[in-house]
């Protein structure tokens, strides 16, 4: 195993991955005012929303809108999740300079998610990322079901690397690798990280966990000891899958901060900015989000900040 990292980056996904989840349309306004306060954060890359076409995700049907309005902070990474080229032009055509493409480890959800096999997946994927690469833009490959799909079960992890390897061959800068459905355990990370990182970089690796089982931090910790240090995370813990029954959604950023925190390991984001654009989008939806440190902060009885108390070992 590598050094755990000394200072990890948060690419926060909660604009996108989490409001595509939502059952009912966020309006406008209401993204662009929470976007604009995880940019204060201290956060360097927000992914902001998604140009797949609007009849499948209606949610984020406003793109355009949402990536036009938004108050762009110095050195913040604004990015964008694409489908294929068709997609890429629309985000092109609203000055979007970092965009992601994606796709599924496992036959059954890609063929559910993106109605293509595996195979006829790559050459639409391969075109976007020429295409993009060609633009100048920065382009991340999502592999989603990487630990377990909800159709197939365990996906084995050659299978991981083979569609991950194909990713990189056409030309991504960065490979995010997703537990879609949470059901990845610390052993898994170690197992599927020993295998990626022989052929991939740390530098160009990410991890995305969902919190379906509670496992999430604990495999974040895992990876970090491989020195992974670029994690996906979701203001509030917002998000989740369809296809896993009480899936909670996302890691929450403000979870993965006070972990960070208590291990000593730097961000650069602050703690407090991030639950307070957690508790706004929170008060805007009217519900309770799964993010552990929400609920500890409606729970606190006194003022002291507890988390300086725990530290764990590096």
């Amino acid at each position: 195993m590598g050094t755990q990292p000394q200072r990890v980056q948060i690419v926060e996904v909660g604009p996108r991955d989490g409001l595509q989840n939502e059952p009912d349309v966020v309006p406008t306004d209401v993204k662009v005012a929470w976007i604009d306060r995880l940019s204060e954060t201290g956060l360097k890359r927000i992914e902001v929303t998604s140009f797949v076409n609007p009849r499948w995700i209606p949610a984020l049907a406003d793109a355009e809108e949402v990536m036009r309005r938004i108050r762009r902070a110095e050195g913040v990474q604004y990015s964008a999740l694409v489908p294929n080229v068709k997609g890429l032009e629309r985000a092109a055509a609203i000055g979007v300079e970092a965009v992601a493409v994606f796709m599924s480890a496992s036959e059954t959800h890609n063929r559910k998610n993106i109605n293509k096999s595996i195979a006829d997946t790559y050459p639409v994927l391969a075109e976007a990322v020429q295409e993009a690469k060609a633009g100048g833009m920065f382009v991340r490959g999502y592999v989603s079901t990487a630990f377990g799909c909800p159709c197939e079960g365990r996906v084995p992890v050659e299978q991981v690397r083979e569609v991950s390897l194909r990713l990189l061959e056409m030309g991504i800068d960065e490979l995010s690798v997703g537990d879609t459905i949470g059901v990845a355990t610390p052993a898994d990370v170690h197992r599927l990280v020993d295998l990626l990182l022989k052929d991939v970089a740390i530098d160009r690796l990410a991890l995305h966990f969902h919190d379906t089982y509670g496992m999430a931090i604990a495999n974040i910790y895992a990876a970090m000891e491989h020195g992974v240090y670029i994690f996906d995370a979701s203001s509030g813990g917002l998000g989740g899958c369809p296809y896993a029954p009480g899936a909670t959604g996302n890691v929450a950023t403000e979870d993965v901060l006070y972990l960070m925190r208590g291990c000593g390991v730097e961000t650069g984001v602050s703690f407090e900015a991030a639950l307070g654009a957690a508790e706004f989008i929170e008060g805007a939806l009217g519900r309770t989000l799964p993010a552990h440190n929400l609920r500890a902060r409606r729970g606190a009885s006194c003022s002291n900040d507890r988390a300086d108390l725990h530290q764990c070992s590096r």
